[in-house]
């Protein structure tokens, strides 16, 4: 399983708004700019992420983009979500998407719920805030989370 580009974006975005949390608003020009991000996929993005509650935009003079909430409230999960919609390892643990013709039989499928919250579990436990202030913690070799 590998994240999209725009979602992984969306992470490095809110990252950078996020080291601006407290200060002065920054601007999808600035984000862009201190990303490497190109400014047409950073102005996307601020508008995803508007759209999702995790930024909000001021316009007019002094304007411009900060944090919705504390980087302490937003996830990771959240952000995905935000560009992706629902984490969903498998359809079959989609809300309302049922498409699966192996569904009726499937022996495997009870366990997808399983897995499904466990990978939520770990996006959600990991902060904006912890992103922003803090270096990753070391992985050793043959370690599981």
């Amino acid at each position: 399983m590998r994240l999209s580009s725009m979602a992984d974006y969306a992470v490095v975005t809110m990252q950078a708004a996020a080291q601006h949390c407290g200060g002065a608003r920054t601007s999808a020009t600035q984000l862009a700019a201190e990303t490497g991000i190109p400014l047409p996929t950073t102005q996307k993005l601020v508008h995803l992420l508007s759209r999702s509650g995790l930024l909000k935009s001021i316009r007019g003079a002094g304007g411009g983009i900060q944090l919705a909430r504390p980087a302490a409230a937003i996830t990771l999960a959240d952000i995905i979500e935000a560009v992706e919609g629902p984490i969903a390892m498998t359809a079959c643990v989609e809300q309302g998407s049922h498409d699966c013709a192996l569904e009726p039989t499937c022996q495997v499928k009870p366990h997808w719920g399983v897995v499904n919250n466990a990978v939520r579990g770990a996006l959600d436990n990991v902060s904006l805030a912890s992103l922003a202030h803090s270096s990753p913690a070391p992985v050793t070799e043959g370690a599981t989370a």
